[in-house]
């Protein structure tokens, strides 16, 4: 077998059953699998999954044993010659994982490879490259140094900066929403480290694999969409976990003297408050319009009665026009995709090339009762039933 993508779920039904149906068409061409492990999710992720999707294999934990452990469990039972760690709240396009998989199999040494992530808004997410957070490292980041000197090795290191965002390249770090590897390699390093629940296994898994030798690439030529914020709210539980882990991860890799302990102690605390001050975002105005893009009737009418008659139906064909006509009307418009109509790839390039402040957008997965998106990297998600 090529390939097992594994998806860890915990309480994210909706992004779950659209990522897998994403990774159904993406896989449809290889020989390849899809676990998904559940990790004692209270909604009804598990009785979905054997509804719509009988012939994926589903563990179900009887506990939430975090990232690294409920990977773990999933990889144990993958047959791949490569494992992709995929998270729930994840679009890929019909051809990421053959595009992804023929640039590995070119590779020597190849450690982790990752790829181009966007948000709910076609924003760019910087942390689809990074650079290990050394102490240094990580005082940049905190002080937003390497925005103010994009260009300086000495402060751009955090996000890879060496590398652009559209182009291939090595860089240090990953991350967990979306790393494709052998999976012997996976087992050489003994996968996640498990004494590790949340936010410093990435760094820890992809710094191993440049330790034992491999090389980490970003992948610029596919690009998945990363909701983001529906995986992981950020909060004061957030900002304690997220200590911890930068805690254990310095312990780790980067034990010294005294004086460093006391810096990097101080730096947590600083790049904590940095990371959860930006998980609170200001919501965006409610639409003023709906355009969407179908020629299904049914699903015109069901939307025009949930939204007050503000749905017009467009056509996407020329996309720079639609650009210009959204921009000319100058309204808050949020953008429906339905997907019985527009690709998943399509939609996500849709997305992309129509990244702007008052569009936001949402997709309608084939053969299911709702529309799903997020308006920004840091918030919830938004689910809407269509009855």
């Amino acid at each position: 077998m090529q390939l097992s993508v594994i998806i860890l779920n915990y309480n994210v039904r909706y992004f779950l059953e659209q990522c897998v149906l994403s990774v159904q068409e993406a896989i449809a061409t290889l020989d390849a699998e899809i676990i998904v492990i559940d990790n004692n999710s209270s909604d009804d992720s598990c009785i979905m999954m054997k509804e719509r999707f009988p012939n994926v294999k589903l563990i179900q934990n009887k506990e939430n044993f975090g990232f690294p452990k409920g990977n773990n469990i999933g990889v144990k039972e993958a047959q791949g010659k490569y494992i992709c760690i995929l998270n729930p709240d994840t679009v890929v396009a019909e051809d990421t994982f053959t595009q992804i998989l023929a640039f590995a199999e070119k590779q020597r040494e190849l450690g982790i490879v990752g790829c181009k992530l966007i948000d709910g808004t076609g924003q760019f997410l910087p942390e689809s490259k990074r650079g290990i957070p050394t102490p240094w490292v990580a005082f940049t980041k905190i002080f937003g140094l390497y925005k103010i000197f994009p260009k300086w090795n000495l402060f751009n290191q955090y996000y890879a900066q060496h590398v652009s965002e559209t182009e291939t390249g090595k860089v240090a770090v990953l991350v967990g929403a979306f790393m494709l590897m052998e999976r012997n390699l996976y087992l050489e390093l003994q996968g996640f480290d498990e004494d590790c629940f949340m936010y410093a296994d990435d760094i820890d898994l992809s710094y191993r694999a440049l330790l034992n030798g491999k090389s980490n690439y970003y992948f610029h030529e596919t690009t998945v969409l990363h909701y983001k914020g529906e995986s992981t709210v950020k909060d004061e539980k957030y900002m304690k976990r997220f200590q911890e882990a930068m805690t254990f991860f310095y312990k780790k890799h980067f034990r010294k003297s005294l004086f460093f302990s006391i810096f990097i102690k101080i730096g947590i605390v600083f790049f904590s408050f940095a990371k959860m001050f930006q998980g609170k975002s200001k919501d965006k105005p409610i639409p003023e319009s709906y355009v969407l893009y179908s020629s299904d009737v049914k699903l015109f009418e069901k939307l025009a009665s949930i939204f007050e008659n503000k749905v017009v139906v467009f056509n996407f064909k020329k996309e720079k026009m639609v650009n210009s006509w959204l921009l000319l009307k100058g309204k808050t418009v949020e953008i429906i995709l339905d997907n019985q109509h527009v690709s998943f790839g399509n939609c996500i390039k849709i997305i992309e090339s129509l990244k702007d402040k008052r569009i936001t957008f949402k997709i309608f997965p084939k053969n299911t009762n709702f529309i799903i998106g997020s308006n920004s990297r840091n918030d919830r998600g938004q689910v809407v039933k269509i009855e």
